[in-house]
C-alpha cells in the first residue's frame, strides 16, 4: 500500500480525483464559532506536518510563522485569536485544494483549506467583523454605476491618477496609494455591443456555434474592449455571438467576503436570465476566469440542488477552452496575417483550477511564429487583497517571480486571461506598453 512522505498514513484514497463537497451554507451549525475554531486547529495541524503549500500565498506562511514562532513550535501554543491572521491572508484561489494538498477528498482527512477559510470569513461577515471598506470594494455593480455617470466618470478618473488623491483614498478607504485601480468608463458592452446578424451558427464538438457573453463587471464597466475583442475573435470564427440585455456581478467578490446573501440576491438574477440563453441554444462565455468559474464551480456548490444553476454550469466555457473545441472539429480559421513572437504567458489561478489545460497557449501557439513561455504562478492580486494597504506589499512579493519571469524572457508581449492580474504585473514592470489581453493578441494576429 503506498504511503504519504509526510504523514506515513494510507494515502489510497487520494488517489482518486478530488471532489467537493456542497456547502452547508444554510445550516446554523456552519456558522458556530467553537465548531469553526475547531476545525481549523485539526486543518492547521495537518498543513503544519506538511507544508507543501508554503509557497502558495501568505496564508500558509502566516500559519508556518506562528507555529515556528511559538515557544512549543506546535500548533497547540499558538493563540486561537491568531487563526483569523490566516483567515485573512486567503483569498479563495483554490490552488492549494487543485494542485497541492495530498488530502483533499475523497482522502478520509478531508481537507479543504480553500472552503475553510470560505466558512471563518461567513461566520466573521455574520458577526459584523468586516471592515466597511471591504463591502464597498465588493460592491462592484453599484461602483460602476455610480462612476459611469458621465460626470462622475471624469472625476473618478482624474482622482485615480491624482497621487495627492491616492493618498487621500489609502488613508480614508485603506486602498494603497501604489496599487492599479482600473479607469471607469460610460459605454458598458452589453449596452453598446451590436452583433454580426449574418452569421450562420454551426454546432460541433460539443458547442452550438452560438454564444452569449457574460460580460462581468470589468468589461461592463472598467474596460469594455475585453468583452469587444472576444466577441470579434469569436465572429471572425463564425460564431454567432450576442450580449446579455443586462446582468449583475457573477458574486465572485461577495464570496471573498462570505456574503451568502449577497451572492444568492445576485444568483437570482442572473441565473435566470442566463438559463434562458441555454433554453434558447446558447452557449455561454465569460472574458474573466473568475465569472467562468463562479458559475461552474461555486454557485453550484452553494446551491445544488437548484436545477437552472445546474443548467448553467453545464453551458458555460471558457472562451479559449470553447475555440479549442472549435479548432478540434475543425472548425476555426487558422490563417493569420501576422505573428507574434514571442509571448510571456501568465495562467490565472481561477483558470488554472477549471481544469481545462493550457487552452489558451494552444491557440496562440497557431499563429505561425509565435511562441507561448507559460507561468504556472500566483501573479498576487488576487480580486480586492492586492489593492488593500495591509496586502499591498504581499501582493507584490507574491507576483515577482512571475514578473522576473517576465523580464527574464524580454517578450514582444506579454499577457494574462485575467485583465486585472496583468495590469498588476505591469505596474511591477514598469512595462504597460508590450501588456495585451489575449483576445487583443489574437485580433491583432488575426489583422482585424
Amino acid at each position: 500500500m503506498a504511503t504519504d512522505d509526510n504523514h506515513g498514513e494510507p494515502r489510497e484514497g487520494n488517489l482518486a480525483a478530488p471532489i467537493r463537497h456542497p456547502v452547508p451554507w444554510r445550516d446554523p451549525a456552519f456558522y458556530d464559532v467553537a465548531a469553526i475554531e475547531t476545525e481549523l486547529r485539526r486543518v492547521f495541524d495537518i498543513c503544519h506536518g506538511c507544508r507543501r503549500c508554503f509557497n502558495l500565498c501568505q496564508s500558509f506562511p502566516t500559519l508556518f510563522d506562528l507555529i515556528d514562532n511559538a515557544p512549543s513550535m506546535e500548533l497547540g501554543d499558538v493563540p486561537v485569536a491568531d487563526y483569523q491572521k490566516v483567515v485573512e491572508q486567503c483569498y479563495l484561489c483554490d490552488l492549494c485544494y487543485m494542485t497541492k494538498c495530498p488530502y483533499v477528498p475523497p482522502h478520509p482527512w478531508n481537507v479543504d483549506f480553500p472552503h475553510l477559510m470560505l466558512r471563518a470569513k461567513a461566520a466573521n461577515f455574520q458577526t459584523g467583523k468586516v471592515r466597511r471598506r471591504d463591502r464597498l470594494l465588493t460592491s462592484t455593480d453599484r461602483i460602476g454605476q455610480l462612476a459611469g455617470i458621465p460626470v462622475v466618470t471624469e472625476f473618478v478618473n482624474t482622482v485615480n491618477r491624482m497621487p495627492a488623491a491616492r493618498k487621500m483614498l489609502e488613508s480614508v478607504l485603506g486602498v494603497d496609494h501604489r496599487a492599479v485601480v482600473p479607469a471607469y468608463h460610460r459605454k458598458p458592452f452589453r449596452k453598446t455591443f451590436s452583433a454580426d446578424e449574418s452569421i450562420t451558427p454551426v454546432a460541433a464538438g460539443g458547442t452550438r456555434g452560438q454564444v452569449v457573453v457574460f460580460g462581468t463587471c470589468y468589461a461592463n464597466y472598467n474596460d469594455a474592449d475585453l468583452a469587444r475583442d472576444l466577441a470579434a475573435v469569436f465572429e471572425h470564427n463564425k460564431i454567432s455571438v450576442r450580449a446579455l440585455e443586462d446582468e449583475r456581478c457573477c458574486g465572485m467578490p461577495k464570496l471573498e467576503l462570505g456574503d451568502f446573501a449577497s451572492i444568492t440576491r445576485l444568483k437570482e438574477f442572473n441565473i435566470p436570465r442566463l438559463a434562458e440563453a441555454v433554453d434558447a441554444g446558447y452557449d455561454i462565455v465569460a472574458p474573466v476566469p473568475s465569472c467562468v468559474l463562479m458559475f461552474k464551480q461555486e454557485l453550484p456548490l452553494l446551491f445544488p440542488e437548484d436545477a437552472a444553476v445546474a443548467k448553467v454550469r453545464g453551458a458555460i466555457f471558457d472562451p479559449f477552452e470553447y475555440l479549442m473545441l472549435r479548432h478540434k472539429a475543425g472548425l476555426l480559421e487558422t490563417t493569420f496575417a501576422a505573428s507574434l513572437g514571442r509571448i510571456s504567458y501568465h495562467v490565472p489561478c481561477h483558470q488554472r483550477v477549471q481544469n481545462i489545460g493550457l487552452k489558451t497557449r494552444d491557440v496562440l501557439m497557431l499563429v505561425p511564429g509565435t511562441t507561448v513561455d507559460v507561468i504556472e504562478r500566483c501573479s498576487g492580486h488576487d480580486g480586492t487583497y492586492g489593492v488593500k494597504r495591509e496586502h499591498y506589499e504581499d501582493a507584490v512579493k507574491i507576483g515577482r517571480p512571475v514578473m522576473r519571469r517576465i523580464a527574464d524572457a524580454a517578450p514582444a508581449y506579454f499577457t494574462s486571461d485575467c485583465p486585472i492580474a496583468g495590469h498588476h504585473l505591469a505596474s511591477g514592470l514598469d512595462d504597460k506598453d508590450r501588456l495585451l489581453t489575449p483576445f487583443a493578441l489574437l485580433r491583432r494576429a488575426y489583422g482585424i
